[in-house]
């Protein structure tokens, strides 16, 4: 009886891997940080596919683009804006910022997904896409085989982005479940945004990408919260910019973090970083240049993690607290048709 105990444990060990057996998956992601080409999509996205190459070239399989990359984040515009004004000039600079946004799916969104193929890369690009003459702040999705997954919009624009930009609703925020992890994304201060976080962390997101136009040091903070919190890999993108990246004009008002007008001043001072659900700085945070922040993700790390906490899992109270997303689009016209049978006069009727 001994002897079979014997040979089965043996048996039981050949057969199951010990905890320190079990491989973890791990995911190269790079961020791209770096300044758009203003009023210059088709360089803006020349310029981008410079940078997934690049990041391709040393093994990224995940590459993340800043905030309205594509269209440009209107950085000190004021577009003529003021109560009860209406200003010609104001006019045209969005008649210029309409013809840099990109319509989605279309011409430019089919470049980026080849681009994406060519380089077998998942691709998160934030955009400024154009749906007539209406504006949304969106951040696309591909996938490493060239196909174009779908995007998020904004669904909370901040302060004067409001005036031009519309808002995004609930059909447009998804959790993309692909071979690298679930990924899905928050644009901005949408992060800020308690229950727009839960509605992610409900669909299990684990490679939560935060494209940005915020380079200051509470983002940061905010960063590392969320990783903690939703037990996912964090990776925020922000642009670098100097004076000289945006187009010359005299409306515009820049934030004063630097003294001086010169042209090599910062006026967007990146701080790309990626952080792990343990709350570890992997890479980053960039506050010097354009460029890439590039770190590996041990996906193990996610459920090392949601040991002690899980915030939609064994530390939530639904017996209390309960989200509800509505997913629905919202639109503003519906048309409704009416199948109406005519009969046709050329038969002769019964009387």
């Amino acid at each position: 009886m001994s002897g079979n105990t014997e040979e089965m444990s043996k048996a039981l060990k050949a057969t199951t891997p010990g905890f320190r057996d079990i491989p973890s998956t791990i995911v190269r992601a790079t961020i791209v940080q770096a300044s758009t080409v203003y009023n210059d999509t088709p360089k803006t996205i020349e310029k981008a596919g410079e940078f997934i190459a690049q990041a391709a070239s040393d093994g990224a399989q995940l590459v993340v683009f800043p905030e309205a990359y594509i269209g440009g984040y209107p950085r000190g515009y004021r577009f003529g804006i003021g109560v009860g004004v209406h200003n010609v000039d104001g006019r045209d600079c969005f008649r210029k910022y309409h013809a840099s946004a990109i319509v989605v799916p279309g011409p430019e969104v089919e470049k980026l997904a080849e681009m994406a193929r060519k380089n077998k890369v998942y691709l998160v690009m934030g955009a400024i896409e154009k749906d007539g003459y209406t504006l949304y702040c969106t951040a696309l999705f591909f996938s490493s085989e060239g196909r174009f997954l779908g995007k998020h919009r904004k669904v909370m624009p901040t302060s004067l982005e409001r005036c031009i930009w519309g808002y995004g609703d609930g059909s447009t925020i998804p959790v993309y479940d692909t071979p690298l992890g679930k990924l899905g994304a928050a644009i901005c201060w949408e992060n800020r945004m308690p229950l727009l976080r839960t509605s992610l962390y409900g669909k299990g997101v684990e490679l939560y990408c935060a494209p940005t136009a915020d380079g200051s040091t509470e983002w940061q903070s905010s960063m590392m919260h969320i990783a903690v919190e939703g037990g996912c890999f964090v990776m925020s993108a922000c642009q670098f910019c100097l004076r000289k990246d945006f187009p010359d004009h005299a409306d515009y008002l820049f934030t004063d973090w630097y003294e001086g007008q010169h042209p090599e001043v910062i006026v967007s001072q990146g701080g790309s970083v990626i952080i792990s659900p343990l709350g570890k700085i992997l890479a980053g945070p960039n506050f010097e240049s354009e460029g890439l922040v590039t770190a590996d993700l041990d996906l193990g790390d996610i459920a090392r993690a949601k040991l002690y906490f899980d915030v939609v899992g064994h530390y939530s109270r639904p017996d209390i607290f309960n989200l509800t997303v509505n997913e629905n689009q919202r639109k503003p016209v519906t048309f409704v048709s009416k199948s109406v049978k005519v009969e046709d006069d050329s038969e002769p009727h019964d009387n």
